[in-house]
C-alpha cells in the first residue's frame, strides 16, 4: 500500500496553504457489482484473528482531476483512480480498536492483475470540490463495539484501458472472498485466449537466447491427496493445487532443457501469484497427475516437449491468467487467460 501526501496549492498565508484554482472535477461513476455481506476475519500484527462481516457497497471510477492536490509517485501518474467503499461490522464479543481491513482488499482486472492500492494521510485536507466520495475523505471509526459497523473507502489505481472485474478480500490464512463487477468480464487488453500459440523467448544453459512457440494446453484443479507423499507445510495444506500443462516447440538454434515452465506464473482472480511448486522427489515417481516433461530429454531445434507444473492458490480464488516471463534478448512476458476444470 502506498501512502500519498497532499500537495500544496498556490502561495501560503500565515503558515496555511492558500487555495489554488479548483480543477474541473468529473463525478465518480459507480459500476454494477455484487454487494453481498460475507463473514471474514482480520488478523492483527500479533496474529490474532478478529471476526468481521464485510459488505462492499460501491465501486466508482474516478478521474485524474480528483487527485490534482495529491503528490503522486511517477508510476501512478496517468492511471485511473477507482474508489471502493465498504462497510464492516464487529461480529465478535469484544470492543475492537485499530482495525484496518482495507489493507486486505484488492480490485483486479479480468487477468487477475491488481490495481495499486494507495492511502492518503488523513491529516491532509482535500479540496472541498474533489471528486472523491465523502467516505474517502474520512477514516473509519477508531473502535467498534460488538455489533457496531463503520464505512471505509479505499483508492485503487488501475492503468488506462484496464477494466476492473473483481473485488476480493484475503486475510492471513483465510480463504479468498470474491465479489464480481458486472459488465467487465470480456478479454483483458494484452491477454491472449487460453490455448492460443504464442512466440516467446528463453535461454539455454550457455545463456544463448532461444525462441519457442508456447501453447497452453490446460490448467486443471487437483487435490491435496495427489501430494500426500510430500511434506507440505501447514499453510500449503490450506491451498488448492493447479496443474499447468504447456507445449513448447523449439524454434531456435540451440538445445534446451525441458524446464520452460519454470518461467510460468499462475495469477488468481484476486491477484495472488503462484510460481512452480518445488517438491523434493529425487529419483521418485513424481506426481502422476502432472508429469514434469514428456519426453524427458533435451529439446532440440524443431522438437516439441510438453511440461506440467504445480501451482498453489487459495481456496475460493481460481486462476485468472497464466504468464510466461521468459528471458534473453528481446524477451517479453506473454499472458493467456486461464480456464480451468472445477476444484476437487
Amino acid at each position: 500500500m502506498l501512502m500519498l501526501l497532499a500537495a500544496g496549492c498556490g502561495g501560503t498565508t500565515g503558515g496555511k496553504a492558500a487555495p489554488g484554482p479548483s480543477p474541473a472535477v468529473v463525478p465518480a461513476k459507480p459500476l454494477p457489482m455484487e454487494s453481498a455481506a460475507r463473514t471474514a476475519t482480520w488478523t492483527d500484527t500479533d496474529h490474532k484473528a478478529h471476526p468481521l462481516r464485510l459488505k462492499p457497497t460501491r465501486l466508482a471510477r474516478g478521474d485524474g482531476s480528483d487527485l490534482a492536490h495529491i503528490r503522486l509517485d511517477d508510476d501512478l501518474k496517468g492511471k485511473v483512480p477507482y474508489y471502493l467503499t465498504f462497510s464492516y461490522t464487529n461480529t465478535g464479543k469484544e470492543t475492537e480498536k485499530g482495525l484496518y481491513p482495507e489493507r486486505n482488499f484488492s480490485v483486479t482486472g479480468a487477468d487477475g492483475q491488481a490495481g495499486e492500492q494507495v492511502s492518503l494521510f488523513r491529516t491532509n485536507p482535500l479540496a472541498t470540490d474533489s471528486g472523491l466520495p465523502p467516505e474517502c475523505r474520512e477514516a473509519g471509526k477508531e473502535q467498534l463495539a460488538p455489533g457496531e459497523s463503520t464505512a471505509v473507502c479505499q483508492i485503487f489505481m488501475l492503468s488506462k484501458g484496464q477494466k476492473p472485474a473483481n473485488v476480493s478480500y484475503k486475510d492471513d490464512g483465510g480463504d479468498a472472498l470474491l465479489w464480481q463487477i458486472g459488465g467487465t468480464q470480456g478479454g483483458a487488453a494484452g491477454v491472449l485466449p487460453a490455448n492460443k500459440p504464442a512466440d516467446a523467448a528463453t535461454t539455454d544453459s550457455d545463456r544463448h537466447t532461444v525462441t519457442v512457440l508456447a501453447t497452453p494446453k490446460s490448467v486443471r484443479a487437483g487435490s491435496l491427496a495427489d501430494l500426500s507423499r510430500f511434506d507440505l507445510h501447514a499453510d500449503q495444506k490450506k491451498l488448492i493445487p493447479y496443474y499447468v500443462t504447456v507445449e513448447y516447440k523449439n524454434t531456435g538454434k540451440y538445445d534446451l532443457l525441458p524446464s520452460m515452465n519454470d518461467s510460468m506464473t499462475l495469477t488468481s482472480v484476486s491477484g495472488q501469484q503462484a510460481r512452480k511448486l518445488l517438491l523434493l522427489d529425487i529419483g521418485g515417481p513424481g506426481v502422476a497427475q502432472c508429469p514434469e516433461a514428456t519426453p524427458d530429454k533435451m529439446v532440440k531445434p524443431g522438437a516439441t516437449v510438453t511440461e506440467c507444473t504445480i501451482h498453489m492458490l487459495p481456496k475460493g480464488d481460481p486462476p485468472a491468467s497464466l504468464t510466461f516471463q521468459g528471458n534473453g534478448d528481446g524477451a517479453q512476458p506473454v499472458t493467456w487467460r486461464a480456464t480451468t476444470d472445477g476444484a476437487k
